[in-house]
């Protein structure tokens, strides 16, 4: 009866799994992976991971400003704040030519975005705003 948690009389004694080397193996785990995935992520990184390709266009404003990027005809637009804090309006919009606008509109801290539309050879109009000032463009990219 040994093998059911009984000792020595009958009397039953608990069985402890082995948590000191679990969790001592998870905090190794845990440190391991760290280690290899390599140095942080850095704002310049962070900004350009919102959208894939190469940055086509920033157009700035006097509290933000809109960046564009391009990628195998497709067209992403990201608004950033001046100066990250407190949530406030923002927005970002992409529009491809003969199509309707694809919009990221609401209170945010940082950026309002990505929104991304398929451009192909086609022109795109692109808006953003944050708080009371905004920016905007006819067709562009063409």
């Amino acid at each position: 009866m040994r093998g059911q948690g009984l000792g020595e009389g009958g009397i039953r004694t608990p069985r402890r799994p082995l948590r000191g080397l679990t969790s001592a193996l998870s905090v190794l785990v845990t440190a391991a992976l760290l280690v290899l995935a390599g140095p942080t992520v850095t704002g310049v990184q962070a900004a350009s991971s919102l959208c894939g390709g190469h940055k086509a266009r920033t157009l700035r404003f006097e509290t933000g400003r809109t960046v564009l990027y391009k990628n195998n005809g497709y067209v992403c637009a990201v608004t950033y704040a001046k100066r990250a804090g407190a949530r406030r309006t923002m927005s970002a919009s992409v529009q491809a030519r003969g199509n309707r606008a694809v919009v990221d509109k609401g209170r945010y801290t940082r950026h309002a975005g990505p929104v991304t539309v398929h451009a192909g050879h086609r022109c795109v109009r692109v808006k953003g705003s944050v708080g009371t000032k905004s920016v905007h463009t006819g067709w562009i990219l063409c």
